[in-house]
């Protein structure tokens, strides 16, 4: 897989990519929920995850600090909304643990992982809460990071 295998979308408040994965859609879901496996391709090299708590299930926390490559820390955090194995995950950084309101919210995220010829269609849909936000995260670079992610999510699968 290249990034010319990755197809990316804009509209008004949503930002979006969508590639075949070559891996079972159980795979790619494992490594989506099990933080040691996070921890290896959620971010573009050369920043790294420090850390990720997840509780993966409806109202479960979501906890992945990013570390860029200058050691500064970014904690980002949410609530499951929706889990069905090996499917779907629906997050949203609205809320924090316990149902809290967060102090910004900035997005949801649905990711689906359908089963297709060579492996998995893997699809993430990050729905912003304004245009604005949505632009914010077009600038910060949504479309290569998440494509940079998508490719690293690729190489890791086959090894499991």
């Amino acid at each position: 897989m290249t990034l010319d295998d990755i197809s990316t979308t804009s509209t008004a408040k949503e930002l979006g990519l969508s590639c075949v994965i070559p891996a079972t859609p159980e795979k790619v879901f494992r490594a989506w929920t099990d933080p040691e496996l996070v921890k290896v391709w959620y971010v573009p090299a050369p920043w790294s995850v420090a850390s990720a708590t997840l509780d993966v299930r409806p109202g479960g926390r979501s906890l992945i600090v990013m570390r860029s490559p200058d050691g500064q820390e970014f904690p980002a955090q949410g609530v499951y909304l929706e889990v069905v194995p090996g499917k779907r995950l629906v997050f949203t950084d609205a809320f924090v643990s316990g149902w809290e309101v967060s102090e910004k919210p900035f997005m949801t995220v649905t990711l689906t992982f359908e089963p297709c010829e060579g492996g998995t269609r893997y699809t993430a849909r990050v729905q912003h809460w304004s245009e604005q936000s949505r632009a914010e995260h077009e600038e910060m670079g949504f479309h290569e990071g998440w494509s940079q992610c998508a490719l690293q999510l690729a190489e890791l699968v086959k090894t499991l």
